[in-house]
């Protein structure tokens, strides 16, 4: 099998800022490429660990080949959701220096004929990250209720015609099942008005499908949360991001957790700040934001790499661990 391309967004600061020391375990939650994980490698050895981490085989097997001569790697085949379910089977109770996640679907994802990430090719409707599941996109577009549809293009795809592709798809279907990418973006374009935009009229709705299929605003959710517990006292979280809904997501959990926060098991009411509180047990922050504000690509990177223009780096040290 050939090279895994991938071109790594924000290197240098996404792994940079996790301050990586010889001798600490670090997870690296999105293989991919493996250059995050060769880099934090490069950073921690000889006597460091790293745990790498990605559904995708294709990802896996290459970066098995590139990061072949480092010893204290250990690549898992698995989602990043199963990153505290791996490290309790195998007896391992912290991540003693950090852990950084990228969580940009990566180019041979994106642009192979075969997955069906892309409206540019024409191929069978898939989208899945991992393909070992049995849901892919052609589930959603040809069994989900136009209701259904409508929310997802919405919430996930902040498509503003929604409603009329939804529509259109129902309809469709009704004759013959939609198979390929290329009847989807047909659709598409039937339905929806001409007007000038940078953007292709299929871009938001192959983005909502995408993280339908995927779970990915769910997983990250979770695995935040997962992630927290797991952390040492100093231990940094690192993520990248690269559309708004999963930058959202990041920034409201450390945010929270930077603050005062309320133990929410204890809780007994709702409340409008948060739902399912009214009384709870006041905790120490449990994070120290190392930057305020999300690092974005240079200049420079931008140009080379115009996927990195979206992409928001936050991260923060986990702190009052007793």
């Amino acid at each position: 099998m050939g090279e895994f391309k991938h071109f790594p967004v924000m290197l240098n600061e996404a792994v940079g800022i996790m301050e990586c020391e010889d001798g600490k375990l670090y997870i690296d939650a999105t293989l991919g490429g493996g250059s995050y994980s060769e880099l934090i490698l490069k950073k921690i050895s000889p006597n460091g660990r790293l745990i790498s981490f990605d559904v995708d085989i294709n990802a896996v097997n290459s970066s098995k080949e590139k990061l072949k001569d480092y010893k204290n790697l250990t690549i898992v085949n698995d989602s990043y959701t199963n990153i505290k379910k791996y490290l309790q089977e195998n007896k391992i109770n912290e991540i003693t220096g950090g852990i950084v996640f990228d969580l940009g679907a990566s180019i041979p994802q994106l642009t192979s004929k075969e997955r069906g990430f892309s409206f540019l090719s024409d191929s069978k409707l898939d989208m899945r990250f991992n393909l070992s599941d049995d849901f892919s996109a052609y589930d959603v577009i040809n069994d989900y209720k136009e209701a259904e549809l409508v929310r997802i293009f919405s919430e996930y795809g902040e498509e503003r015609f929604s409603k009329r592709i939804a529509k259109k798809i129902t309809e469709t279907r009704k004759i013959k099942k939609i198979e390929t990418t290329q009847d989807l973006v047909n659709i598409i374009f039937e339905a929806t008005p001409r007007i000038k935009s940078k953007i292709h009229p299929a871009t938001r709705v192959f983005q909502a499908i995408r993280i339908e299929v995927n779970h990915e605003l769910d997983n990250i959710k979770n695995t935040l949360n997962d992630v927290l517990t797991l952390l040492s006292n100093g231990a940094i979280l690192s993520v990248v991001t690269f559309h708004s809904l999963e930058d959202r997501i990041v920034k409201h959990f450390f945010k929270h957790y930077s603050k005062e926060w309320i133990n929410e098991e204890i809780s007994i009411k709702s409340t409008s700040q948060y739902p399912g509180i009214l009384q709870g047990e006041y905790k120490a922050p449990l994070l120290e934001l190392i930057n305020k504000k999300p690092i974005t690509a240079s200049e420079e990177e931008v140009r080379n790499n115009p996927p990195s223009r979206s992409a928001k780096l936050r991260a923060a040290r986990r702190i009052n661990k007793i």
